[in-house]
């Protein structure tokens, strides 16, 4: 195979995505036509823009991303283990079957793009534009998800478990037969969504919103409900749900719950903690001085 150096050269007439390459190549720019490079190596360093770009089945492991555009590009099954994919754009891309195993996406926007079956394991996604991406039957296990935005998303089946989601918008989702168990997806939003059969066994969704939603079957053993947001979700059917984990959450009358558990009303008004300086000690009170007392001496007569 030549060196990645030499391939540069090669096609450097119809440069494209490439914004650089070795570290002590020259940046090339313009746009570039893929399809001709078998393997990238791992110095490379891709960017500008490479649109609707057909990069199926490459081998793209430890590669760069920095401020691309490879919106609408093809990467199905493409090894893309360990790249950093960091502020670029793969709206409407295809990474279906692709290998992103430990792959850094942070505030990347995947909007609308494919990821059905591939591997994500480990991946980092904070604070990613996922609105409306498909992640049937994908792998993100032990992930960092924090600030994600998965609005509208398709998440048949994928799995999150042991992931870190703080904070992540999980709103109007598609999650049947999802499974969460051992994530950490406190202060998310999981409102509106369908979790029909999803398992949250051992996860944590304190101070998360689950207003609205479908819990059809869903499986809470073990789960964390502390400050959770029950209002309007329909967990009729639900799991391993219990009145120990029901009294830490709250709801209201459209809340559904398991036959037998209550839940206590959510409260509108919140709580002020007004902080006031310790009072200064009082002042040592005076000195009484003591009490005379008249010795009375009786004489007989």
């Amino acid at each position: 195979m030549k060196s990645p150096l030499a391939l540069l050269r090669r096609l450097a007439p119809a440069a494209a995505a490439l914004s650089g390459a070795l570290v002590a190549a020259p940046a090339l720019a313009g746009t570039i036509d893929m399809s001709q490079m078998q393997d990238v190596a791992r110095m490379v360093s891709l960017g500008g823009s490479c649109n609707r770009c057909e990069l199926s089945g490459r081998d793209l492991s430890g590669a760069t991303f920095t401020g691309a555009s490879f919106t609408n590009a093809t990467l199905v099954g493409a090894t893309l283990r360990g790249a950093e994919l960091i502020g670029s754009n793969f709206a409407g891309s295809d990474f279906s079957r692709a290998d992103l195993r430990g792959a850094e996406m942070t505030g990347a926007n995947f909007t609308n793009a494919a990821f059905t079956s591939a591997n994500l394991t480990g991946a980092e996604a904070t604070g990613a534009n996922l609105i409306s991406a498909v992640f049937q039957d994908a792998n993100l296990s032990s992930a960092e998800l924090n600030g994600a935005n998965f609005n509208r998303a398709i998440l048949t089946r994928a799995k999150f478990n042991s992931s870190e989601m703080f904070g992540v918008t999980l709103a109007n989702v598609r999650a049947v037969g999802a499974d969460f168990s051992n994530a950490e997806i406190n202060a998310s939003n999981l409102s509106n969504g369908v979790f029909d059969n999803a398992s949250f066994r051992n996860a944590s969704l304190d101070s998360a919103r689950l207003t609205g939603g479908s819990f059809e079957r869903a499986n809470f053993s073990g789960a964390s409900l502390r400050r959770t947001d029950l209002r309007g979700a329909d967990l009729s059917s639900a799991r391993g749900l219990n009145q120990e984990q029901v009294r830490e959450a709250c709801g209201d009358g459209s809340t559904r719950l398991p036959e037998g558990l209550t839940v206590r009303t959510c409260g509108g008004a919140s709580i002020r903690v007004i902080r006031t300086p310790p009072a200064p000690p009082a002042p040592p009170a005076p000195a009484v001085p003591p009490r005379q007392r008249n010795l009375v001496i009786a004489s007989g007569n």
